[in-house]
């Protein structure tokens, strides 16, 4: 099994390096070599996105990413900005869907900024469409706009194809859980979510065992924090879910505890924790390396079927959990505060 690791900027290496040690404790035949992308991309090449880098990524099974980003690189031009490693990974791996699990753990129902007995139990999915809508719509810049001065564009568009795939992604994922999905747009007012509704209600024929519900994106936001645990899975487009999912991280506790995955057509991902770099705190130790395993477990899962491996990392984080382990973005009185290689350990030592 062949994975390309890009570690990225801030805490990007710290925590990818805790990840890659629960790797290696399985004892799975697997090859990793590692290349530099966002602001170390840029460093390295000029390019947040170096050819290497690419081609790496291509060659690979599945990719384990860190997180990009830093203050010092937004004088930049955008399209030398850390950021545009991971849009420019999207579109050359067609990487269209992104699976995000939201899950409250038991031991940090507390933690939540909601009442515990509003998130306890909570086991939510985001499917969010990750290569279309406004993030890619073309045409996009600024322009003068006379005596308005100047005005920015840009252009949200989706077709029946790119819907379709996301849906059916969403179904399936359903299937394997409690059969429910919310798709969730701004059918009253976007005719792009007009059309994001009926292709959705369309496909929704071919999975007569799902469950199929819609909700406005504003009203989505509210029940989120209002009544979370009523969503199952949640399908939605590139700028909703972006946002949404965000939300639905801080109903469990901490963003650090979030992994994702972003697949494409043939289940080949890039996987990645759904916090940034955080350069402030970058190399103090301090950084909560879970999302980044659970990111390699489910890595193991979509990508390199190794469904059972993925099991026992998912376990020993909960063992470790059940310890009493905290790092800081976590930490509730009565438990231990440890740093980001303490924690790694204690979850290879379950192992």
């Amino acid at each position: 099994m062949k994975i390309a690791v890009l570690p990225g900027d801030g805490i990007g290496r710290e925590i990818v390096s805790q990840a890659l040690a629960v790797l290696n404790k399985l004892g799975l035949p697997m090859e990793t070599a590692e290349a530099p992308v966002g602001g170390a991309g840029y460093e390295a090449a000029g390019d947040p996105l170096p050819e290497h880098t690419l081609a790496l990524a291509k060659a690979a099974d599945a990719i384990l990413f860190g997180a990009v980003g830093d203050a010092r690189y937004d004088t930049l031009p955008r399209a030398k900005r850390p950021e545009q490693a991971i849009l420019g990974l999207r579109k050359a791996l067609g990487l269209f869907a992104n699976l995000r699990p939201a899950q409250v753990y038991a031991e940090l129902a507390g933690a939540s900024a909601l009442r515990p007995e509003v998130v306890a139990g909570l086991d939510m999915l985001i499917v969010r469409e990750l290569t279309g809508d406004i993030y890619f719509g073309q045409p996009r810049g600024m322009r003068d706009a006379g005596a308005n001065g100047r005005e920015g564009f840009d252009t949200m568009h989706y077709n029946e194809a790119e819907i379709r795939r996301i849906a059916k992604v969403a179904f399936d994922a359903a299937r394997k859980r409690s059969k429910r999905v919310c798709s969730v747009d701004k059918a009253n007012v976007l005719e792009t979510s007009q059309l994001w509704r009926e292709v959705v209600t369309a496909e929704a024929k071919n999975w007569p065992d799902i469950e199929l519900s819609h909700m406005y994106v504003d009203n989505c936001a509210m029940q989120l924090v209002k009544h979370p645990k009523q969503f199952d899975v949640i399908v939605t487009g590139n700028l909703f879910g972006d946002i949404l999912s965000d939300e639905a991280s801080m109903l469990t506790g901490s963003i650090g505890m979030l992994p994702s995955a972003s697949l494409n057509a043939q289940g080949r991902g890039l996987y990645e924790p759904i916090h940034g770099s955080a350069p402030d705190i970058a190399g103090k130790g301090l950084a909560n390396p879970l999302a980044t395993i659970l990111s390699a477990a489910m890595m193991l899962r979509y990508s390199l079927g190794q469904a059972a491996a993925a099991d026992r990392i998912e376990a020993a984080v909960k063992a470790v959990l059940r310890q009493g382990l905290r790092t800081a973005d976590i930490y509730t009185e009565g438990t231990r505060k440890v740093g980001t290689e303490e924690m790694g350990a204690a979850v290879v030592d379950r192992l």
